[in-house]
């Protein structure tokens, strides 16, 4: 099955327009592979100025694909009424108006994780630590070390590979931090992998697409976590049984 993957679109129309654009492309399918499923992983709202279009793409997207969603921190934070920071004034303004909207209905029964072909996707982390908010899954961070920050409980590789080992599981794609990762247990023990981006060019349909991508097999247990899908850069991912491959969007020159 083939899965494109994005996260933290933080209402940004824009970028979430030009990820649409780029997934829709009859180029797409023949570079990667065909799109099953669309896997939103979370934070969809705040930053951004501009949430009731970002949810209209999403929705969107949704009548195209098969459109599978995990919550976000700033998901939960908006959804509950906790106070987060980046949202300047007009994000906040712009939020509040959308508290009645329909467009809403799509986090009514949106998980924390989501579990397929032994990857588990989820915002922030795979650790089970309660009901505490800062402890929930979409607001766990990847880290160096382990333990309570304000910004959410923070845990390490080897953490994540023995929760995912304890569940049957072998991979994590996770996102949250805004930064690319790739996290691997080989026999040699835990390693982070250098991705190489590389240039590719998607012609067809109305117009060229130049993005980046680095290409990881899933040989070994891993730990993906995908870039953000916002600003001038998009990044997202496409997976099926075999690799992972990170992309990011480029501007046009």
């Amino acid at each position: 099955m083939g899965a494109v993957i994005f996260s933290d679109v933080h209402a940004d129309v824009d970028a979430i327009g030009a990820f649409a654009s780029c997934i829709r492309s009859p180029a797409f399918g023949k570079e990667f592979g065909p799109v099953d499923v669309l896997v939103n992983m979370g934070d969809l709202l705040h930053r951004g100025s501009r949430p009731q279009e970002t949810l209209e793409k999403v929705h969107t997207l949704s009548q195209e694909f098969r459109l599978v969603s995990v919550l976000g921190n700033h998901d939960h934070a908006f959804l509950n009424g906790i106070l987060v920071s980046g949202s300047d004034a007009a994000s906040t303004y712009r939020h509040e108006q959308l508290r009645d909207s329909p467009l809403l209905s799509i986090f009514d029964t949106m998980p924390m994780e989501w579990v397929d072909n032994g990857m588990l996707f989820v915002h922030g982390g795979p650790l089970d630590l309660g009901d505490q908010t800062l402890r929930l899954k979409c607001w766990q961070r990847l880290s160096h070390e382990s333990g309570d920050f304000f910004t959410g409980y923070h845990y390490t590789a080897p953490m994540a590979f023995d929760a995912l080992s304890k569940r049957g599981l072998t991979h994590m794609c996770c996102g949250h931090q805004h930064e690319h990762i790739c996290c691997r247990k080989t026999p040699d023990g835990i390693i982070e992998q250098q991705l190489d981006f590389v240039p590719l060019n998607l012609t067809g349909g109305t117009s060229d697409v130049n993005l980046e991508v680095a290409r990881v097999p899933l040989d070994y247990p891993t730990l993906l976590r995908v870039g953000g899908c916002h600003g001038d850069a998009p990044e997202f991912a496409y997976a099926d049984s075999s690799a992972f491959t990170f992309i990011r969007l480029l501007p046009d020159e």
